[in-house]
């Protein structure tokens, strides 16, 4: 009786996995359309934090105007590449106005991200590109949002007609659609046994 148990008990779990495949090559494709951003606050005092959010919204204007013409995920993220440093100043220029005079670094980096809720859409777990600005310490609280397709700040209706213009009629739907909540878990554990066996 325990063997038949067991059988039972690895071929749902066999069942599962193989049914995860699809999903889970369907994720690694939105993280390959998507360029995220990261920022790291000095520290988590009340002043940092709004500090934070100061550079965010800068730093979001000036990159809105760099994507305008960017056909796709790799246009956008070398568009950032090219003006790295012009987005570390204009951070910089945001903490110096704010009254501080912490250091900014800008970098574009390949980072792991757990599975995001941003108002109606959810982003799988996986690693992305993306652009990480680190003020000063860079010990506070992070903000990460999706700068490409531009969903971070945008209306609900740009959102929708960015993301649509981005993602497949699959991803879009993997991304609109909350019925997919059980398997993003699946797929953040997939990863992270990824992460601890590769």
């Amino acid at each position: 009786m325990k063997l038949i148990i067991k059988a039972v008990c690895i071929s749902f779990v066999l069942t599962v996995v193989y049914s995860m495949i699809p999903f889970h090559a369907e994720c690694r494709c939105i993280s390959d359309d998507t360029f995220r951003l990261h920022i790291l606050a000095n520290s988590d005092s009340e002043a940092d934090q709004s500090l934070k959010l100061k550079v965010r919204d800068r730093v979001l204007e000036y990159t809105e105007e760099l994507f305008e013409s960017a056909p796709d995920k790799n246009a956008a993220e070398s568009a950032v590449r090219d003006n790295l440093q012009s987005i570390a100043n204009i951070a910089y220029g945001e903490v110096l106005r704010s009254g501080f005079d912490y250091p900014v670094r800008a970098e574009v980096t390949r980072m792991y991200f757990t599975t995001r809720y941003y108002d109606n859409y959810t982003l799988p777990s996986g690693m992305y590109d993306a652009l990480r600005i680190s003020i000063g310490a860079a010990e506070g609280h992070n903000w990460w949002c999706v700068m490409y397709p531009s969903i971070c700040l945008s209306s609900a209706t740009e959102r929708e007609d960015r993301a649509k213009q981005v993602y497949s009629d699959s991803e879009y739907e993997i991304v609109a659609d909350e019925k997919y909540e059980y398997k993003f878990k699946v797929v953040e554990l997939f990863e992270q046994l990824k992460a601890l066996f590769g």
